[in-house]
């Protein structure tokens, strides 16, 4: 099915022709016709499945036919889990809008960063992507109303509520009107976003996407026995041996974080860390760097397992595995991306064979392995 069998506007359809879309995802068929239709939406899918675009476009076709809201009153919300996911939410946005006929202002805001420039930025806004926290700040500061929102997109539900935002989500629910367009996704459908499905959505068109088993034959995976001290020759190694220009590599924890990315720069490979102790500002600019292929590896945490969209990355080194099989999906899942095959590495120590084993039975696929002892 072509996108313009789904009612976009046109200028929607040539944008959508500029950013080279050559098919559209099962999310985005059908999702889009529900959206532009006013209907509530649950949308089980994982990240990269293209469901961002899946709400924007609907989203934009709406704003661009309507009358303005009053100023600091918004039309159409969207939360998100973290700052690098508004960020990123917000550059689609942007891309999209460009040229419609009736202009449409959109803005992120997270926190981490001062309040004050966003809270400006805000005149004339008629769809804001938000961190819950950051939006309850700005509308205990009167800088935002949700009186006039006619619709509500939660997107990576699941991670938000893992966060801790319950009371936050509570709250901004209960400012909205009573009457608006519901729009939620989720990775998976737990009881915590059944409670929320119950609280928000009425009669939603209710789509499941499942895109682990696509995602993860795209992945060629391999496994390295290693010990723990080894394991920073090895990455060495095999960065130098396979010549890997753009390397996502997690760590457990942001002290291991920078202790890998200290090690691979004395080694005179380029690395930054990116993670939860890292300013708002070094952690966009790092990502930015990463995405344009200026920063040769960037070395995380979980922080970005979830919600940050790497087109092509060729590249995701596990330096430490995941608590979870879940979490390890979501990490090795930023490669093999748009239709595009990826490499996953895990390094395996001697305590993590039998949670290696685990997790290679949860998503029921087995891994090459490899002695990585012998190749350093």
């Amino acid at each position: 099915m072509p996108f313009s069998s789904l009612g976009l506007s046109p200028i929607l359809l040539k944008n959508i022709e500029k950013q080279d879309y050559k098919s559209i995802y099962p999310i985005q068929e059908q999702a889009i016709p529900a959206i532009l239709k006013k209907q509530d939406v649950l949308g089980i899918a994982k990240t990269g499945s293209g469901k961002t675009a899946s709400y924007v476009l609907p989203l934009l076709h709406q704003l661009e036919g309507s009358k303005p809201a009053k100023n600091r009153h918004i039309k159409a919300l969207i939360l998100v889990p973290t700052r690098e996911l508004a960020v990123q939410v917000g550059e689609v946005v942007n891309l999209f809008s460009e040229g419609l006929s009736q202009s449409v202002k959109s803005l992120a805001v997270y926190g981490g960063v001062s309040i004050n420039p966003q809270m400006i930025k805000l005149q004339g806004v008629q769809l804001l992507i938000a961190t819950p926290g950051r939006l309850i700040d700005l509308i205990a500061s009167k800088a935002i109303s949700l009186s006039e929102v006619e619709t509500l997109v939660f997107d990576e539900a699941d991670k938000m509520l893992n966060l801790g935002f319950q009371e936050e989500v509570n709250k901004i629910i209960s400012l909205c009107p009573n009457k608006r367009q519901n729009i939620l996704f989720s990775a998976t459908l737990s009881e915590d976003i059944e409670k929320i499905t119950q609280l928000v959505l009425q009669q939603p068109t209710v789509i499941k996407i499942d895109t682990d088993e696509y995602t993860i034959d795209k992945i060629v995976q391999t496994g390295y026995f290693i010990s723990e001290e080894k394991k920073g020759p090895l990455l060495r190694f095999l960065i130098h041996k396979e010549n890997m220009q753009q390397v996502l590599v997690f760590t457990s924890s942001t002290f291991k974080a920078d202790s890998v990315t200290e090690k691979l720069n004395k080694n005179g490979i380029e690395a930054r860390a990116i993670h939860s102790k890292k300013s708002q500002g070094a952690r966009l600019e790092a990502l930015n760097r990463f995405k344009a292929g200026k920063t040769r590896v960037l070395v995380t945490t979980d922080l970005l397992a979830r919600g940050i969209d790497i087109q092509f990355l060729p590249y995701v080194i596990n330096y430490e595995l995941p608590r979870s099989p879940k979490d390890y999906i979501h990490r090795i899942g930023r490669t093999g991306r748009a239709e595009k095959s990826g490499e996953a590495i895990s390094f395996v120590t001697p305590e993590d064979q039998h949670h290696f084993k685990v997790i290679q039975k949860k998503m029921k696929k087995w891994v090459t392995m490899v002695d990585g002892d012998s190749l350093i």
